[in-house]
């Protein structure tokens, strides 16, 4: 019988050797780790296509020319747009707030002292727009535009989520067949949750968030918000950090509001009714039947996982983040399982009857 401490020895020396790669080839792994995700949260649409009796190969063909005319209507109708309104949002963010400053001083004259706090906070956020919008707005861009039109990355990524999905459930069975056959059965119970928490979650979360951004864009731009694009896009982005996301972006779109309709409740009260009624579907419907309230991944660990991962890796740690949070919070509430069951925690003796 093999020692348990070589076991530990063993699943120590692999996460030293993860961890490593991380540190020094992340921005090499960076389009693997991307390909990968993909094929994963695509791998429940390949396997219903097999079902429908497609094969594996022709439900992948599908799934990849679907994807690829997403792609292409997203690069020359969504994405241009989105960053032409970024761009004349934060451009415009000094007359917004300028203006917002004179309607408010209008309703609220004892603002019109240079001395109080809140004039004075108001005069110290316009500057900082003024001062750091323009240079936010370049960085975003750059940033945006150095990822995208990398021609390795865009190259890569597809032809490896293709390969990987073709192969999935066949790489699956041999990870399988080189299971530890002792260990092989509580290995992969593990992973079975550690794939459920996952599943409920990233495929669950990403899901509400395309849902609730295509929502958001499309009635803001139909009520005729400026901007609405960018309010969408960002307020079904962030809506994976629960209250906080629908909070921003509903500030941030009533405040556009207030600006570009001043005097007209009705179109306000609209765009207000606008988030409430998307954060009725997305508390009642979506986020119950498509990530769960047991989904066993907290907010505030998954944030803290987040800052962690990224503050060591940057963008390839926050990508493995959340597979890692779940894979830790799994083996934790495993690790606390098998405590309660063992005499440490009941206080048996070898002697006592069970």
């Amino acid at each position: 019988m093999v020692p348990i401490n070589f076991h530990g020895r063993f699943w120590a020396i692999v996460a030293l050797v993860f961890f490593l790669a991380l540190w020094f080839l992340g921005p090499v792994m960076l389009p693997f780790l991307v390909g990968g995700a993909i094929a994963y949260f695509l791998d429940p649409v390949a396997d219903r296509l097999e079902r429908m009796g497609l094969s594996r190969i022709a439900a992948t063909a599908l799934i990849t020319l679907a994807a690829l005319v997403l792609f292409i209507l997203l690069v020359l109708a969504v994405i241009p747009m989105l960053v032409s309104q970024l761009t004349a949002l934060i451009n415009a963010a000094p007359e917004i707030s300028a203006k917002l400053t004179t309607q408010l001083i209008t309703q609220f004259p004892e603002l019109s002292d240079s001395t109080s706090t809140m004039r004075q906070t108001l005069a110290e956020i316009a500057q900082a727009i003024q001062a750091k919008g323009g240079s936010l707005a370049q960085g975003v861009i750059s940033s945006l535009l150095s990822v995208v039109s990398a021609l390795l990355f865009i190259v890569i990524v597809p032809v490896v989520a293709f390969y990987l999905l073709v192969d999935w459930d066949h790489m699956i069975e041999r990870i399988d067949g080189l299971l530890p056959r002792a260990q092989a059965p509580t290995i992969r119970q593990i992973a079975r949750e550690i794939d459920s928490v996952l599943a409920g979650f990233v495929r669950g979360q990403v899901t509400v968030c395309l849902a609730l951004g295509a929502y958001y864009a499309t009635a803001l731009m139909a009520a005729g918000l400026q901007f609405g694009l960018v309010i969408g896009a960002f307020a079904g982005a962030i809506t994976v950090i629960p209250y906080i996301g629908s909070l921003l972006g509903g500030a941030l779109a009533i405040g556009l509001a207030l600006y570009q309709f001043w005097g007209d409740w009705l179109q306000i009260g609209l765009i207000a009714f606008i988030f409430g009624f998307g954060q009725f579907i997305e508390g009642n419907v979506l986020t119950p039947r498509l990530v769960g309230k047991s989904v066993g991944l907290h907010p505030v660990w998954l944030m803290f996982a987040l800052s962690v991962f990224g503050g060591l890796f940057g963008f390839v740690g926050m990508l493995v983040a959340v597979p890692l949070s779940a894979t830790i919070g799994v083996l934790t509430r495993f690790v606390i399982a098998r405590y309660q069951e063992s005499r440490l925690y009941t206080g048996d003796t070898p002697g006592d009857e069970p």
